[in-house]
């Protein structure tokens, strides 16, 4: 059989590993597949590898897919997503001087509890002349949408009463112990490569925010996926059984220690075991705390491409761009998730695959049945923390409702 190139950016992060593991398993050689790893170190970097050849697909943050696509920021270009690598991964973690005042020490904080106490500290630096500021790792991102989405919901305008800069994730730690921001919302390990410095703890996870908020996706330019739609579905289908392999318990070890080499992560394997295992230390020396869910990377059809998370990383782009809705902007920035593949993809393996490309976001507080192409599947709980419903039918309304700062 022969063997297809293909190359893949890649940021250290662990929401990295489903490529990475797919091909050290050698899942992608049962596909026909050789994958070569571009690692970089800020997103910008992936993207302009991605859009200008230097790379076939690219582990990407799913809102700057969609950002890509709608010419946010750049020239429009578009990119196609048919597997989502990733649900959350991501903390807030806080100087000691700053967690001390607003979350409960040993554990994580309620994220209205802590937004309370912030907003009191946020006025008291405002009046300073002081603002507090967080870091997040670009302004097209999971991170940068849920900590404003948290923020607002605590009453906290985030262009206003606070600051909110872009820092890449291996330099998330250091900024937080210059004492250049108060704050960082990133992905692991970078949360506790802080924690292990002593520079900072972690008072929230994202799962809290949003519980199966999507974080980090397969993209590639969409004629590439047109042109070389076998490839795509090969690779769909070594991802999938790279994240099958990536759950099991008994593979963390193995998995965190790949993960760990110098070509891929340069890291601390035992950080990383702590992420993919769900155990999260808040902070230095304390024991690790089970986190369900904290990064969600197989179950329940977490790496289907749901049309209506699109929508809401959408309708997100509108609120903090301060956009105008267009109903053709949120048909491209929904096309850019692309169902369809990952169906035909996975059709005839032992999956189950939903028979819907959308469905109302943070609406199931307990175990679901949903319609489904093939297998059985249910959907856990993936409420919003302020108890909100996201139809993406009603984007316009569901901006209407929100606070406005």
């Amino acid at each position: 059989m022969s063997i297809d190139q293909m190359n893949i950016g890649f940021l250290p992060l662990v929401d990295a590993a489903l490529p990475i593991l797919a091909q050290e398993h050698g899942f992608a050689e049962e596909q026909g597949l050789h994958l070569n790893f571009i690692r970089d170190v800020s997103w910008a970097s992936v993207l302009d590898r991605l859009l200008y050849g230097h790379t076939d697909a690219a582990h990407l943050l799913a809102p700057l897919a969609i950002a890509t696509t709608l010419g946010r920021g750049r020239p429009a270009k578009a990119l196609a997503v048919p597997f989502v690598l990733s649900l959350n991964g991501n903390a807030i973690t806080m100087s000691h001087a700053l967690a001390d005042k607003v979350a409960p020490a040993g554990m994580l904080g309620d994220p209205v509890s802590v937004g309370e106490r912030l907003k009191s500290e946020v006025a008291k630096r405002a009046a300073a002349g002081n603002r507090i500021r967080f870091g997040v790792v670009h302004r097209y991102s999971g991170h940068n949408y849920k900590l404003r989405y948290w923020l607002a919901q605590c009453g906290i305008a985030p262009d206003t009463d606070v600051d909110i800069v872009t820092i890449a994730p291996p330099f998330a730690a250091d900024a937080l112990a210059n004492a250049e921001v108060d704050g960082i919302c990133v992905g692991e390990p970078w949360n506790s490569v802080a924690v292990e410095r002593g520079v900072g703890r972690i008072v929230l996870v994202t799962a809290q925010i949003w519980r199966r908020g999507v974080e980090k996706v397969l993209a590639m330019p969409a004629e590439k996926l047109d042109d070389d739609r076998d490839k795509i579905e090969r690779l769909v289908r070594a991802l999938h059984f790279a994240a099958r392999h990536f759950v099991d318990p008994a593979n963390w070890d193995t998995n965190a220690e790949i993960l760990a080499r110098k070509d891929y992560l340069d890291g601390s394997a035992k950080l990383i075991n702590r992420a993919i295992s769900d155990r999260i230390m808040l902070t230095a020396g304390a024991r690790p705390l089970d986190v369900p869910d904290f990064m969600f990377q197989y179950r329940e059809a977490a790496n289907f491409p749901w049309k209506s998370q699109a929508a809401w990383l959408y309708s997100q782009m509108l609120r903090w761009d301060h956009l105008t809705y267009n109903a053709e902007d949120q048909l491209r920035a929904e096309e850019v998730f692309r169902p369809n593949v990952y169906r035909t993809a996975l059709k005839g393996l032992d999956t189950p695959i939903p028979g819907a490309n959308a469905k109302l976001e943070g609406s199931v507080t307990g175990s679901l049945p949903v319609g489904s192409t093939q297998g059985r599947l249910t959907l856990g709980a993936n409420p919003f923390f302020d108890g909100r419903v996201f139809d993406p039918m009603e984007v316009g309304n569901y901006l209407d409702s929100l606070p406005k700062l």
